[in-house]
């Protein structure tokens, strides 16, 4: 699914890129370079430690280059594809005329800067799926049984739902106080969640396993940094598209005499 869905990042990427005036190939490049790669790398990383103390779980070097040619060979040139047909749609269209001269921002309160103005919103979608990530950590790390599925569903439901809710709320109170710049405060609000994650499989790691071997810990926390990072894109984007979608809306309904 994650190869089969390059063309629709490259589309995406296009259609913002095309709003922005920022028509560049070097970015839908980056799109489909930057977050595979990154991943690509932490997981050799951490397979060099299973070839390292000869585990069965080591995956052969065959598989990886399997891995790679689908990356190259499939992925890479749909997410160019997805480019070029977002590039030769129409520009998404600004719901009001936008000032050519920047306004000054006024001080902002304390608790609208960072970092806590988007760590702190991150704690309520990690409250919202904490259960579950006890019971998938349960089923990773010490081998338990999980079947909830239908209910994993519903909470992960209710994580875009929460994610999408919280990153508005900062995104409205932020237009308040006059400070425009929001598109990166709505990714890092809701992405946060991947740091309450990483930070709640430091506790897990303290308090419910037994791991004694320096290798094992590495490959632990390494395969949850992995996840981590994952969940942080993954609810990003969610918080991103709702700030989106809120703020072409409040702009669009206003009446400018």
């Amino acid at each position: 699914l994650f190869v089969i869905l390059g063309s629709y990042s490259g589309y995406t990427t296009a259609r913002l890129a095309k709003m922005f005036k920022m028509k560049s190939w070097k970015i839908i490049t980056v799109v489909g370079l930057f977050f595979p790669g990154t991943m690509f790398v932490m997981y050799i990383a951490l397979n060099f430690v299973h070839w390292g103390s000869h585990a069965s779980s080591a995956t052969p070097f065959t598989t990886m280059l399997t891995m790679m040619a689908l990356w190259f060979c499939v992925s890479l040139p749909l997410v160019f594809l997805g480019g070029a047909i977002g590039y030769r749609r129409d520009a998404i269209e600004m719901p009001r005329k936008v000032n050519s001269i920047a306004r000054s921002i006024p001080p902002q309160p304390w608790y609208m800067n960072y970092p806590q103005s988007v760590l702190v919103p991150g704690i309520l979608p990690f409250g919202a799926a904490f259960i579950e990530s006890v019971f998938i950590l349960s089923s990773i790390w010490q081998g338990r049984v999980y079947y909830v599925f239908g209910i994993l569903g519903l909470v992960f439901l209710i994580l875009i739902v929460t994610c999408a809710e919280a990153t508005i709320v900062m995104i409205y109170f932020q237009l308040l106080n006059l400070d425009y710049r929001w598109w990166w405060r709505s990714f890092f609000t809701s992405a946060s969640y991947g740091f309450w994650l990483f930070m709640y499989s430091i506790l897990y790691y303290c308090t419910a396993l037994s791991i004694r071997s320096w290798w094992s810990s590495v490959l632990y926390f390494g395969y949850m940094l992995m996840a981590s990072y994952f969940c942080a894109v993954m609810t990003g984007t969610i918080g991103f598209m709702a700030a989106f979608v809120f703020v072409r809306k409040i702009y669009g309904s206003t009446k400018v005499d």
